[in-house]
């Protein structure tokens, strides 16, 4: 789920891959199918933590020298199955997951929490996730 004003209506199969980087910092590499057009979408960036490794709160580029937040706040700790993730304000909202789908019951768990944290959760579209045909 996401509550992005990038996000492109009517893509799906979205994914974001987190490698480490050689520098201490970390590629992202975010990925969407696109059925009007049926072709993939990619956008490639970089992050690099703020205070340290062991701090959710990472400052993230996919456009040259601009960066924007990237703040965890609320993770899977013991099995890093999904993570609750803003922006630098409360306009920007993704719920990250390992695997295509969650559970009714950890979802609306984590939509509430975001609620709670003042995201307007009625705004998160949850993309369409299945396999592309």
């Amino acid at each position: 789920a996401r509550l992005d004003h990038g996000f492109e209506r009517g893509m799906s199969r979205v994914t974001a891959e987190y490698r480490p980087r050689d520098d201490g910092g970390i590629d992202v590499v975010n990925r969407g199918y696109l059925a009007d057009t049926q072709t993939w979408k990619q956008a490639t960036g970089k992050a690099y933590f703020v205070q340290s490794p062991d701090i959710g709160y990472l400052k993230v580029s996919f456009f040259g020298p601009f960066y924007g937040s990237y703040v965890v706040f609320e993770l899977d700790k013991q099995d890093y199955r999904y993570a609750l993730v803003a922006g630098p304000d409360r306009s920007y909202l993704w719920l990250l997951a390992r695997s295509p789908t969650l559970d009714a019951a950890t979802r609306d768990r984590l939509v509430a929490r975001a609620q709670a944290a003042g995201f307007d959760t009625s705004k998160l579209i949850f993309v369409d996730q299945s396999p592309v045909p």
